[in-house]
């Protein structure tokens, strides 16, 4: 089984975050980025030969690839990046997750390959694809379709399949409105039936036998959309089935659900384990330094390496790589991202010449609710809460998005700043 990552379009929704990189490329745990998840995935399933496709601001998520992501000659793996191309049959960039693959076939026909994982590269959990290749042969399907039982409520925001009593999907229906929802319920489990979870929505994770993608992909030569397009014109023709999947999972396509999924990771035994020893996420190997405390409070937080703490208060909380924090600082309920760099260092000695010269929180500062990007050089005495609530607010040097405050990648804010 080949897998194809496709790396998301434009990120608007997770504004400023996207703002310099691609979804994939944003810093997850501290010192993760969202693309570990589904390549580490990956390659715990036993999967090694991975294409990502990049359009949007891909720099950033190339160069994490380059650097974290090499195999030996024995396991004949591989993670290669295709990004948009113009070539004699397509002058366009990908229009949608359908034309991204069909661009990108070209180069994943080369290798031989029974069946073609398709993945999302800004989801949060834990699978192995090689239980849902199982499920996904023992079925006969032609393409099979991860779904995870959804409230009602939540119903409307995702593409709700209904199933047979064998998983054979027979109805799909995209984004259906509240009001539609009455008979588009499935059969689940006791305990998902308890919570009231019987509507099955797609993940957007699918497997297809491999000659069967590329004659949909041919059929439907102008559909653009694996979700909208190509997977209802397929039930039509072809045994399509689906995965049940139970675990922690998260769509992070939103401000508030990447805050959320990070701040659910400091929790006492949250729903996604990053200690799983039969499932490790990897990354770009660094080789930092470890973090040094010096009489702080921390209560519930992920410190990331190479951090350098004073004597604050830090709960509920984030805190990346190279990260400095000073004396007397409070954070609550907030992200901080790190830096690509030390403060200490020289600016000849730095390998990156963009950001300020010494990045981190000094003395004095409360910080709450916030979400402070890479390389963010945060001055004394500054308040950062939205104080006045706003659900929405661009100033200078932040902007609030669903009540969070976000401080972008490189930004600087001076001594004595409240927002």
């Amino acid at each position: 089984m080949i897998s194809i990552i496709l790396g998301g379009g434009a990120g608007s929704r997770l504004f400023p975050l996207t703002h310099l990189r691609s979804k994939p490329a944003v810093p997850l745990a501290g010192k993760y980025r969202l693309i570990d998840i589904p390549i580490s995935n990956c390659i715990n399933s036993g999967v090694n030969q991975i294409f990502v496709l990049t359009q949007f601001n891909s720099a950033s998520l190339n160069r994490h690839i380059s650097q974290a992501y090499h195999f030996d000659r024995f396991r004949h793996g591989f993670v290669n990046i295709l990004a948009a191309e113009q070539t004699p049959d397509s002058k366009e960039w990908f229009q949608g997750t359908a034309d991204a693959v069909r661009q990108s076939m070209l180069h994943v026909q080369q290798y031989r390959s029974e069946h073609v994982l398709i993945l999302s590269g800004d989801q949060l959990y834990t699978m192995d694809y090689r239980k849902m290749l199982k499920r996904h042969n023992k079925s006969g399907a032609d393409i099979t379709i991860a779904s995870i039982p959804v409230n009602a409520a939540d119903a409307p925001g995702f593409g709700i399949l209904k199933t047979d009593s064998d998983g054979i999907i027979t109805e799909f229906y995209e984004k259906p409105a509240a009001d539609q929802l009455g008979d588009k319920q499935s059969q689940v489990s006791d305990e998902m039936q308890s919570q009231g979870r019987t509507f099955l929505a797609s993940m957007g994770i699918y497997i297809f036998s491999a000659g069967v993608l590329q004659e949909l992909l041919k059929t439907y030569e102008h559909a653009h959309d694996f979700g909208k397009q190509i997977i209802p014109s397929a039930m039509k023709t072809h045994r399509v089935a689906s995965y049940p999947f139970e675990g922690y999972w998260s769509d992070i396509g939103t401000v508030r659900s990447f805050y959320d999924a990070n701040l659910m990771l400091t929790g006492q035994n949250p729903a996604f384990d990053m200690y799983d020893p039969q499932m490790p996420i990897y990354t770009n190997a660094r080789m930092l330094q470890p973090a040094k405390i010096n009489s702080a409070d921390i209560d519930h937080a992920i410190i990331g390496e190479a951090s350098v703490i004073g004597k604050s208060t830090i709960t509920n909380s984030v805190i990346g790589i190279r990260s400095f924090i000073g004396d007397n600082v409070v954070i609550k309920d907030s992200i901080m991202m790190g830096a690509d760099y030390f403060r200490w260092h020289n600016l000849e000695d730095r390998e990156t010449v963009e950001g300020p010269e010494r990045p981190g929180i000094e003395d004095g500062t409360v910080i709450k609710r916030a979400i402070i990007d890479r390389n963010v050089s945060i001055g004394k005495n500054c308040v950062i809460t939205n104080a006045d609530g706003h659900d929405y607010k661009d100033g200078p040097n932040y902007h609030i998005r669903d009540g969070i405050v976000v401080v972008p990648k490189n930004a600087t804010i001076p001594d004595g700043t409240v927002i």
